[in-house]
């Protein structure tokens, strides 16, 4: 499988100034702040040499309850996103991709792995609306939102920048976030797998047997 093994300092430097802009009508807006260098956007799974460790989140759920991200992820294979619901790009592909290659994989395996969606945009994704929208993409995403400062803060220990959502002039309003998505081990609860956002539904199929398992894929 596609892979890079890389120090995990450097890629927190890169991952966390590089953010998409979901939504935006200027012609810079689709434009990272920083670039990856062009031969790690061209591997699908980045395996971290220096694992992270995973975010000490509470936050709420989609049916409004307390979600304790180690307590309830602990112990399984589990990929986090950070995006929010208005995007009209990146999240919605992104979430779509890691749908279609779940329902590949054998139903055990379908039930044990955990994908969580953390929203960059609380003020305007509730919990209703934000499990509305996952339910679209798959019942089993767990979808979370809260403080934004939190939110940004537990981003922030995963190498992902986020920056509060803005009103356009236009009148849309547009979130940047890092879209990375980082995939933690069931053995070690610790995000040693990173995904950009080119990653496709094929490539997430054929690493996601290996993720379950905590293998490097």
């Amino acid at each position: 499988m596609r892979k890079k093994s890389v120090l995990a300092a450097a890629l927190v430097a890169a991952a966390a100034l590089t953010l998409s802009a979901c939504g935006g009508s200027d012609d810079h807006s689709h434009n990272p702040v920083a670039d990856v260098s062009a031969q790690a956007k061209t591997k699908a799974a980045t395996v971290l040499d220096r694992p992270f460790e995973k975010p000490d989140l509470v936050l709420t759920d989609t049916t409004g309850k307390k979600y304790d991200l180690r307590e309830q992820t602990k112990g399984k294979p589990t990929l986090i996103y950070f995006g929010y619901t208005n995007c009209p790009d990146v999240c919605p592909l992104t979430m779509s991709n890691i749908a279609i290659a779940r329902k590949v994989l054998p139903k055990a395996d379908q039930d044990s792995l955990r994908v969580v969606f953390v929203t960059t945009d609380p003020e305007r994704d509730t919990p209703a609306s934000l499990g509305s929208w996952l339910g679209a993409q798959d019942p089993s995403f767990v979808g979370l939102t809260g403080d934004f400062a939190t939110i940004q803060a537990g981003a922030r220990t995963l190498g992902i920048g986020i920056d509060p959502a803005k009103k356009e002039k236009d009148g849309g309003v547009v979130s940047m976030h890092g879209a990375q998505v980082i995939a933690f081990s069931p053995k070690s609860d610790e995000g040693y797998v990173l995904y950009g956002e080119d990653t496709t539904s094929d490539d997430y199929a054929k690493d996601l047997p290996k993720i379950v398992k905590g293998e490097n894929p």
